[in-house]
């Protein structure tokens, strides 16, 4: 009977731990994050904007919440104008994806008008916060 205890409690705190990294893993996705400063990037075969803003996200035919990055970052575009919209699919465009060290869909980055990466998000990133980072680069 011990064993059995021993094996259950064992099952058990196992997935807690699981939980807890799934709760964590969660909550990260679609969060906006900066940039941190690096050396300067080639991104003249992004398709950047050279008078504003671009966002620019990373899907594929067989990813399910691209389609939902595209729906939000359609809507923030059209609200803001002078913010551009470039998606690029990963499986016609690898090189993009680890030039800028794509690891998961969807991905999806700011970058200014100089091309600077500003911030960068893993998961479906909510309109709000989309529209909280690229007000301070229209200006």
């Amino acid at each position: 009977m011990s064993t059995y205890v021993i094996a259950t409690t064992a099952i058990i705190a196992a997935l807690a731990a699981a939980a807890a990294v799934g709760a964590v893993v969660n909550r990260r996705s679609g969060v906006l994050r900066e940039a941190s400063p690096a050396p300067h990037q080639d991104t003249s075969d992004l398709g950047l904007s050279q008078t504003g803003p671009t966002v620019v996200h990373f899907s594929a035919v067989w990813c399910g919440p691209c389609a939902s990055v595209r729906r939000v970052v359609d809507q923030v575009c059209t609200d803001l104008p002078d913010v551009s919209h470039v998606e690029i699919d990963i499986d016609a465009n690898p090189t993009a994806a680890k030039q800028l060290s794509v690891l998961s869909l969807p991905t999806t980055f700011i970058f200014d008008a100089d091309g600077r990466q500003r911030y960068r998000s893993t998961g479906v990133p909510k309109g709000a916060d989309l529209r909280t980072a690229l007000q301070p680069l229209l200006a």
